[in-house]
């Protein structure tokens, strides 16, 4: 029987939707194709254990696994929980109609609990493009991709939620986040605040007119002069991001993995503190997927 399930790849700060097929027919091997990394390919052993726990069958016929398009590489364990739910519908095993409404991601621990991912916010922006009903995806990424409105997003905290979801033996509430709300109500909060400096009055009025005229600084001292402790509360004296810029801004520390649990829409602007000695490649994001 064939299933199709439906994923996302992140490259870069954007998503691409991936078709995950997966037939059950006659023979033996369970096979992965479709660029997957080495984390992809050693989802069988997450799944197979996460199914036995849960009082599911792992098929022990031919599964093949088809992640379309083939050309586009894809990387993690985010797709556990679709490469799951698809060989537990193509095995009769799951009896739903749900599965091309959703875009499903999620890691699966041995024991069917779901870990957070990365990139959900563009992941959830490409899934509202592309007319998705909603996302289905661990209960930590929710408020990330609540940001994105007009799409049901369903938090799971395990594998066997997500199959009585979408069985309709659970009805699970979207999480729905009213971001003008927090956009307006958690603006330039700083944890340092440029207020906090005391003396340093001649920086401090050059920092001032650099950041009303956009200008770039420079700043050369001994070790301790407090560059770093200036340069670090800066932005609390920049304009407010607007909505366009705090999306921007989320989806890039989406995608590098530092929002942490729980989080929804970064509305301060960031700080980076690179070390003196880091490359051009380095400076501007570093590694190959992009």
């Amino acid at each position: 029987m064939l299933t199709k399930t439906f994923g996302s790849a992140v490259q870069g700060v954007n998503a691409y939707t991936i078709t995950i097929e997966v037939v059950v027919s006659q023979g033996t091997g369970f096979f992965v194709v479709g660029l997957p990394d080495n984390a992809i390919k050693e989802s069988q052993q997450r799944v197979e254990a996460a199914l036995k726990f849960r009082n599911y069958r792992m098929p022990r016929t031919k599964v093949v696994v088809n992640m379309a398009p083939a050309d586009i590489r894809k990387e993690g364990s985010s797709y556990d929980l679709p490469i799951a739910l698809g060989i537990l519908h193509a095995s009769q095993q799951l009896n739903t109609e749900l599965l091309s409404d959703y875009v499903v991601m999620g890691e699966l621990a041995l024991d069917g609990a779901l870990r957070p991912i990365r990139g959900v916010l563009p992941i959830a922006i490409q899934a509202r493009k592309e007319g998705f009903k909603g996302l289905i995806l661990p209960k930590e990424n929710a408020q990330e991709a609540a940001i994105v409105n007009n799409l049901e997003v369903i938090p799971v905290e395990t594998m066997q939620e997500a199959v009585d979801f979408l069985e309709g033996r659970q009805a699970i509430e979207p999480v729905v986040i009213d971001t003008r709300h927090v956009f307006q109500h958690t603006a330039n909060q700083y944890a340092a605040d440029f207020a906090d400096v005391q003396g340093q009055e001649n920086i401090k009025r050059a920092l001032e007119i650099a950041a009303a005229g956009g200008h770039n600084v420079i700043m050369i001292g001994p070790p301790g002069a407090g560059k770093t402790m200036l340069a670090k509360r800066l932005p609390s004296i920049l304009p407010p991001l607007n909505m366009q810029e705090a999306l921007e801004t989320t989806k890039i520390h989406s995608v590098a993995g530092k929002l942490g649990a729980n989080s929804s829409l970064l509305n301060n602007r960031p700080f980076r503190s690179p070390h003196h000695t880091i490359s051009d490649v380095a400076l501007v994001g570093g590694g190959g997927n992009l």
